[in-house]
């Protein structure tokens, strides 16, 4: 199976996208596609061997649209192209509002008298004359209109219907009725009927409605504005070094390998890796974090972060598709496209919308002209109806929310892959976290070294060069902690002679003639090395989970180090936020029970999960699953892979390996636990703002529609003014989206410190 995003013009309204839908489906070989009017883009998943995204986009062109591919390793969220269309459009309805408008002030300025039955001051009666208000509509219907004409046309052909039908046919029927009190007033008033023309009507309400389009279209425009602003950090050009020469080149030009000087207040251009020199770099704009971060030879280093202070040369290791800000925006437009399952509703009730307006649209007339015999109030109703009916609000009141609450995850560091996770994140209960790694740094690090006889009589700096030597040429993890911890402490390391790793005890080589052993405990038992002096420290931190080593010098006990793998700095704050805000947090880690208990007992988690092989992980995950609750899993690892994909909603830390972020439904680009919070208040709120949206969509035509089709003329006997249904019908999109961009106000909580 295949997949293509394609860019859709031609839509006005949801069901516009809902008939893309459907005729994409039909397309042979088509095994899912979703339109998003909100992106005005289409997703789908089809069969090569069966049809062709050439093949799809025929068929879009033959309903009347249009369907252009988009390249998913483009890193910028509109090409040229796409901004200048959307700018020319924007650009169009600017000068068509603006003509129509002042037409349509003076045909409503024209028919004041004659809407109020008083005489207006200053208003001469001419302006009222139905020819030249005649003359004066014919301009606005179908030249600054005449899309709705046209696409109401292709529609009626496609054996469809769109809001451009209803409005066609409401402005439509209100300019024809017109024509004949304008041309054949006698008739009317032989019938007795008011010769009343409603050509300023058909004209106002063309003039809302591309009004509403315009600002819907320019507050459609900003819902990637958070990760458009991104993207736009990024640099434009690159110092690279060749052939001993610097050269200022494209960032398109870069190669892999490249050799890349960054100097002082410069932006990084590529993904690489320090080679020379050193700085704090500011990785707020990719990571979220606040604080500058120190990097030297061999780290690793992020295009479009701001360098700080000093000046370093860099490798190109990643670059255009590939780099970590492409792979983010890719990950964002992905989530933008997708369908959140609330949307679902929507989609149902807009599939026949406009067919059940249609038809409450003749029944209205039918009742007032044939079993009431109002002509005039017959052809009000039923405009209003066809006005004030709008299926646009349903159709963007998910999408839009979606486009604005994923963006806006990306400025908060966390990555969200579709809407599906967004949603249900919102509805986690229990959070299971995985213990290296993702509550601790997953890196061993020395945390006590306790020497027999103490600095007075022995030099602790000494014990810590003869033990950083002899782990030096060692490749276990606990002696690249040892090493680090001496080249911490200023050590200098010294040349070890006879070097020997003993599988599973510890290693040992000679120092300057000094027999130096480092290792476990069993191991100096064997020796016939006594540890007794050492035995109660030994023992202490043996309690508190870390792992201990001993070190003897010819023979002799002479210190003991803790090693444990640091927690990190936010860990038990956002563990303590997550407890708070009502969730149950269970620890599940493959290490022995102690271990476990005392990371635990450090970040305020009671319900430990131990001695979990990795391929038990899963089975965990389901077990909670099985007693209904909605589990998120968070991990770093390969072997925390299939749990996250288990979980309900998998969270992977950004800094972990590509299988645990490819399995997760949200990624945490810092690896920051505060994310996890952030992420749920997100979903929260961007839940909250749908709701709303559908809410204000839904009561807007259940309440607006009755009330146009005259349901209070018998009580009160006042009709909806055509004017005020267009009015309504314009802004009820405007308001919509307007409610969906206060999402960017969104700011997390931190309730706990």
């Amino acid at each position: 199976m295949e997949n293509a995003t394609l860019k859709l013009r031609g839509m006005s309204c949801a069901s516009c996208a809902s008939n893309i839908e459907n005729v994409i489906r039909s397309v042979a070989g088509v095994e899912r596609c979703y339109v998003n009017f909100g992106a005005e883009q289409a997703t789908v998943t089809y069969d090569s061997n069966q049809t062709s995204v050439a093949d799809i986009q025929s068929a879009v062109d033959e309903a009347g649209y249009s369907a252009q591919p988009i390249q998913d390793d483009r890193l910028d969220i509109e090409d040229d192209s796409e901004k200048r269309t959307r700018q020319a459009e924007n650009r169009d309805l600017t000068r068509k509002v603006w003509l129509s408008g002042m037409i349509s002030s003076i045909l409503f300025i024209g028919s004041l008298s004659a809407m109020t039955g008083l005489p207006i001051p200053l208003i001469p009666m001419w302006l009222h004359h139905p020819l030249l208000q005649l003359i004066l509509t014919v301009p606005v219907l179908f030249w600054a209109g005449r899309s709705f004409f046209i696409n109401a046309w292709k529609s009626l052909k496609r054996r469809t219907a769109t809001m451009d039908t209803l409005v066609a046919l409401g402005t439509g029927v209100a300019f024809l009725y017109s024509l004949f009190p304008t041309f054949f007033p006698q008739w009317f008033i032989t019938q007795n009927i008011e010769p009343d023309v409603y050509f300023e009507a058909a004209s106002v309400i063309i003039t809302l409605i591309l009004l509403g389009k315009l600002l819907e279209n320019r507050a459609r425009g900003q819902t990637s504005e958070a990760i458009r602003q991104l993207i736009g950090l990024q640099a434009k050009t690159a110092r690279i070094i060749r052939n001993g020469q610097e050269y200022d080149v494209p960032i398109a030009d870069v190669i892999l390998n490249d050799l890349i000087l960054v100097r002082p207040g410069e932006k990084i251009p590529v993904d690489g890796e320090i080679v020379e020199g050193s700085s704090t770099i500011d990785e707020a704009m990719v990571t979220g974090e606040s604080l500058p971060v120190k990097k030297q030879a061999g780290d690793e280093v992020i295009g479009a972060t701001l360098n700080k202070t000093g000046s370093f040369k860099f490798r190109a290791t990643r670059i255009g598709k590939n780099t970590f800000l492409a792979q983010i925006v890719k990950l964002v437009q992905q989530a933008q496209r997708s369908k959140a399952p609330i949307q679902r509703l929507a989609d149902q009730v807009t599939g026949w919308f406009v067919p059940v307006v249609i038809t409450i649209a003749l029944v209205t007339f039918i009742f007032w002209f044939v079993f009431m015999g109002n002509l005039t109030i017959a052809l009000i109703t039923t405009v209003d109806v066809l006005i004030i009916a709008c299926p646009c609000a349903l159709g963007l009141a998910t999408p839009t929310s979606i486009m604005v609450g994923t963006g806006k995850g990306a400025e908060n560091g966390i990555l969200i892959k579709g809407a599906e996770s967004l949603e249900l994140a919102h509805k986690i209960q229990t959070i299971v976290f995985d213990k290296t790694g993702t509550i601790t740094q997953g890196k061993p690090t020395v945390t006590d070294f306790i020497t027999l006889k103490g600095i007075a009589n022995h030099n602790e700096l000494n014990l810590l060069r003869l033990a950083a030597s002899v782990e030096h040429d060692s490749e276990h993890p606990l002696a690249e902690a040892i090493v680090q911890y001496a080249q911490s402490q200023g050590v200098e390391l010294a040349n070890v002679q006879s070097f020997e790793a003993v599988t599973g005890s510890g290693v040992q080589g000679f120092v300057r003639n000094k027999l130096v052993q480092i290792g476990t405990q069993r191991w100096f038992k064997e020796l016939g090395i006594n540890t007794n002096e050492l035995q109660q420290d030994w023992e202490r931190l043996e309690f508190l989970g870390k792992t201990v080593v001993g070190m003897a010098v010819d023979g002799q006990i002479e210190a003991i180090m803790g090693i444990a793998d640091a927690v990190k700095p936010s860990s038990a704050s956002a563990i303590r936020n997550l407890q708070r805000m009502g969730f149950k947090v269970v620890m599940l880690t493959g290490d022995n029970y102690r271990t476990a208990e005392a990371i635990a007992s450090l970040v305020g988690i009671r319900k430990i999960i131990a001695e979990v092989r990795p391929d038990q992980k899963a089975a965990q995950i389901e077990k909670l699953q099985k007693k209904r609750k909605i589990v998120a899993m968070v991990g770093d690892g390969i072997n925390d892979a299939p749990a996250l994909a288990q979980a309900d909603v998998g969270i992977a830390i950004g800094t972990g390996t590509d299988v645990a972020i490819a399995a997760s439904d949200l990624t945490l680009i810092s690896g920051d636990l505060q994310g996890i919070v952030t992420a749920i208040q997100l979903s929260k709120a961007t839940i909250s703002n749908i709701r709303q949206n559908l809410f204000f969509a839904f009561i807007y035509n259940v309440i607006g529609i009755p009330i146009a089709a005259g349901v209070l003329i018998p009580f009160f006997g006042w009709s909806l003014s055509p004017m005020i249904a267009g009015t309504a019908m314009a802004f009820s999109s405007v308001s919509v989206v307007t409610n969906a961009l206060r999402l960017r106000n969104f700011r997390p909580k931190i309730i706990l410190n």
